[in-house]
């Protein structure tokens, strides 16, 4: 196979189309800069990825100017987020009180999210999306990363620039070519995500956890919950060998839904999409020429729905810190660097958060909590302060370099 060197304008390339490569692409072309992103997939039609729209990606949305569009999206809204504890239902996070325009999370499907994105990002002249290239390989050039290699529907093809950013997830091409580091932290579960057919008559059930030590959340999603069932992890192999007319049971004891109905809406197992949790970090962010950010330098735990925020946080912080190098041709490693200080305290501070909640959520399941958790469950700012946690996180980034070429 012939591989084709064509040097595409860009100065930035960016590795993948989630959340954080299409929010700095967008960044990056509307500041002036030459941007290329390949995406592996033909789409963003992917079911059950981080369909979580926190107040604080709501607010950068805000301060581009398109929020009032972007609501006009089909979505669900949740001001607060309940949960079942000893048989009563509990506020577990109040957003009533941040200083956000947006006072909720707005549950919207990712591509929806991702469409909107694209929507505005293909009108800016610097900006250039293509789909179904998959990352095959890094070019050097004097020391540092200069560009990519692409398997493209045209062909391998070469994508020189001056800079490589890993948007490309928990499972990073670009971190494992690069050599990058990652310490991992493990997780104790897993989920299982389902599809359940709303019905008229279901009540107006509030979204949140069943439990905690049922296991069992669900999330209105307009039309249909979308539920989410925690195993043990590893266990999936020993739930299918039981059957599944064994896990409908399992299922049924836990959740609001009627066994008939389940039976029903669960006909197979590939309707039980298994999301393994991971929580890792990299060592280093970058190297000369190449940088990762998001779920590649970053995966987080789904509780409490951060991962696509933190990844918004961080193409904001990126695009912050990189514009004037970039515009000006002097990009430095220390600049890079940079982006990973900056954000070093929220992702640590929100993984230790998880990981304590993780923790304290399976000795809950061998003892009874200790004076000091039942204290905190009676305090009434709790709520507030999950809420601040989870709807802004522990350290807020807004755009700057707005002035210039947006539509």
């Amino acid at each position: 196979m012939t591989l084709t060197y064509e040097r595409p304008s860009a100065s930035c390339c960016i590795v993948g189309g989630g959340p954080a490569g299409m929010m700095l692409g967008y960044l990056l072309a509307r500041s002036g800069i030459n941007v290329t992103v390949l995406e592996k997939h033909a789409d963003f039609l992917r079911d059950f990825r981080g369909d979580t729209i926190h107040p604080s990606t709501l607010e950068i949305i805000w301060r581009l100017g398109f929020l009032d569009e972007f609501l006009q999206l089909p979505h669900q809204r949740a001001e607060k987020l309940f949960g079942e504890m000893n048989g009563k239902e509990t506020t577990l996070a109040d957003f009533s009180h941040l200083p956000t325009h947006c006072k909720f999370i707005a549950f919207m499907p990712q591509w929806d999210f991702l469409n909107f994105l694209y929507s505005k990002a293909q009108q800016l002249p610097c900006f250039t999306l293509i789909q179904q290239a998959s990352v095959t390989g890094l070019l050097h050039d004097e020391g540092r990363v200069s560009g990519v290699t692409a398997q493209t529907p045209n062909g391998e093809q070469a994508f020189h620039a001056d800079l490589v950013i890993g948007c490309d997830g928990r499972n990073s091409i670009v971190r494992e070519l690069a050599g990058l580091e990652v310490r991992r932290f493990g997780s104790p579960r897993d989920v299982l995500w389902l599809k359940i057919t709303k019905s008229p008559d279901d009540p107006n059930w509030s979204m949140g956890h069943r439990g905690p030590r049922k296991n069992f959340i669900m999330i209105d999603r307009g039309d249909y919950w979308q539920c989410g069932y925690s195993i043990i992890k590893g266990s999936l192999p020993a739930l299918q060998q039981q059957g599944l007319a064994e896990f409908v049971l399992k299922l049924a004891e836990v959740s609001p839904f009627g066994l008939e109905r389940l039976q029903q809406e669960i006909t197979d197992w590939e309707q039980a999409k298994l999301l393994q949790i991971r929580i890792d970090r990299l060592q280093q962010w970058s190297k000369p020429g190449v940088l990762c950010i998001g779920d590649a330098a970053h995966a987080m735990s789904p509780i409490g729905g951060v991962g696509v925020n933190l990844a918004i946080q961080d193409a904001v912080a990126t695009a912050n810190v990189l514009t004037k190098p970039l515009l000006a041709g002097e990009l430095k490693q220390r600049h890079l660097q940079r982006i990973q200080r900056r954000r070093t305290f929220p992702t640590w501070a929100t993984q230790s958060l998880q990981i304590m909640i993780s923790n304290a959520g399976q000795k809950a399941r061998r003892k009874p909590p200790s004076a000091a958790e039942r204290w905190l469950r009676g305090r009434k700012f709790i709520p507030f302060l999950f809420g601040r946690l989870i709807g802004i996180g522990f350290y807020r980034e807004m755009p700057k370099h707005l002035a210039s070429k947006a539509p």
